[in-house]
């Protein structure tokens, strides 16, 4: 793909830093509790949060199984070496004065991801993914003097990702994002919710007048949406064009993102690696992967987001609707959409409707209200293919296959007969000739101008007709033949 210009004379470039939390269930060095989404400030930590004088760390071996998931994840192997380092830089919420993550041999090196823009397909290279444990939280009172210190996240387990700067766009960047975000969370490595910040994205923006050189880059921090990451890469491009436009510099520098006033502002001056003087972690042994242990990792990781696109081609669903399929398979973490749909691949016309129903119903239903019981998927195949079956005999309108599905979604267990429990609500669409013409002939009689237009030629009062008679019958006749004798009494 071309790199996009902006007004036809600078070229920008863009990267991403990818904070992940992993799922651990204690700190990366610490057995103390990783979970602080609602606990008090300063109640999830030990001495070794605080960094007092003699404290050891013991490395959280599950922290490395997840990072060893989320390489192939990336489409590529952990590191069979790597090793620990410590960062230095002081500020409030790093009481040890350093940071220990993976600087000079990371975990993960090398890999790809794939995007889709406009139609056009776009490989998004991997540099590396380290673990690191995460730093404070530092919050400053509006009006206040002082500034708080919670450390409940301080060695909380993270693994950066830092993409090559291989993108050129904000929509590039947002389905990159999208796209780390997804497979994080299939890989089941991190919760990825990006409201609590277990997943955040460091934006880094330049340009240039020559495609061949990159400008000064700006970082912006901390992201934790989507709309935030796209919204920060145009008016990244659209604040440094017009500092170029001006002749002036652009400063290297982390910037803040006020998603009030959407726009980036200047938070510090940007160290170089040289700044943070690495060097390795005394306290740590290197991590040693065997062949084995690696092995056993591929084994268990998960269908990724890729391999279900590939999947449910033979659908010929359209892009948005695989996309909020995959969406929604990691929203709702108690029911498998994808999976359900892949049992049934075999019956291609039963599979289409199944995907039409999960889409326009009960996904739907399930993000507006909280379902009683999860059924079983070898229950929610059969309440499918029941409907799917009334459907086709023409016992089922779209209308009522509808309103039946809601029912059954809100019941504590399915029925027996599904059939009988459709007839018995009332959902079971009347196909009786002689029922329907009765109201075929009411309808005409009501509508004059309708029937003599469709005399005319005028095949669209078709239309009013059919929904006339779905209105008096309470949507309950079969279209197709009320469509059939409205034109036989019509002489058609």
């Amino acid at each position: 793909m071309a790199s996009p210009k902006t007004q036809n004379k600078y070229h920008p470039t863009i990267g991403i830093e990818c904070h992940v939390q992993l799922k651990t269930v204690t700190k990366l060095f610490a057995a103390v509790g990783n979970d602080a989404r609602e606990a008090a400030p300063n109640t999830l930590v030990s001495h070794i949060c605080f960094g007092m004088p003699g404290a050891l760390p013991v490395l959280n071996k599950e922290a490395v199984a997840l990072a060893s998931r989320a390489a192939f994840a990336l489409g590529t192997t952990p590191q069979k070496f790597s090793r620990f380092d410590r960062k230095h830089y002081f500020y409030p919420d790093l009481p040890k004065g350093y940071q220990i993550t993976q600087f000079y041999y990371p975990i993960i090196v090398g890999g790809k991801i794939k995007i889709e823009v406009d139609g056009e397909e776009k490989t998004v290279g991997i540099n590396k993914a380290h673990i690191e444990e995460d730093a404070g939280k530092s919050t400053h009172p509006a009006g206040a003097d002082y500034s708080l210190v919670d450390l409940n996240r301080a060695g909380t387990p993270l693994l950066e990702i830092v993409t090559e700067p291989d993108m050129h766009s904000a929509a590039e960047v947002r389905a990159c994002a999208r796209e780390l975000y997804l497979r994080m969370k299939y890989a089941d490595v991190s919760y990825a919710n990006l409201y609590y910040g277990n997943m955040r994205f460091d934006v880094n923006v330049s340009i240039s007048s020559d495609p061949t050189e990159l400008g000064t880059r700006s970082e912006t921090k901390n992201l934790n949406s989507f709309r935030s990451v796209e919204k920060v890469v145009e008016y990244e491009i659209k604040r440094q064009t017009q500092l170029l436009e001006k002749g002036e510099k652009i400063v290297q520098e982390t910037r803040g993102w006020d998603d009030a006033k959407q726009r980036t502002f200047s938070q510090r001056s940007k160290e170089d690696a040289h700044d943070y003087r690495y060097f390795p972690e005394p306290d740590l042994p290197p991590v040693v992967l065997s062949d084995e242990y690696i092995e056993e990792v591929r084994k268990i990781v998960p269908i990724m987001p890729e391999q279900w696109r590939e999947r449910l081609a033979g659908l010929g669903l359209d892009k948005s609707q695989t996309e909020l399929l995959l969406d929604a398979e990691v929203d709702d973490e108690q029911v498998s959409y994808l999976s359900l749909i892949e049992a049934n691949l075999s019956n291609t016309d039963f599979a289409k409707r199944l995907v039409n129903w999960l889409i326009n119903v009960e996904i739907p239903l399930r993000r507006e209200k909280e379902i009683p019981t999860l059924f079983s998927d070898h229950d929610r195949t059969r309440k499918y293919l029941e409907i799917y079956k009334l459907s086709v005999n023409g016992s089922l309108n779209s209308t009522k296959a509808k309103e039946l599905i809601e029912s059954l979604l809100t019941l504590e267990s399915l029925p027996d007969d599904i059939a009988a429990h459709a007839k018995e609500k009332g959902f079971i669409q009347v196909s009786d000739e002689g029922e329907i013409l009765k109201i075929v002939d009411q309808v005409l009689a009501q509508n004059p101008k309708a029937a003599d237009d469709v005399k005319t030629g005028e095949t669209k009062a078709i239309g009013f007709l059919v929904g006339q008679v779905m209105k008096e019958s309470r949507g309950k006749a079969n279209p197709e033949l009320a469509n059939e004798l409205i034109r036989r009494q019509l002489g058609m």
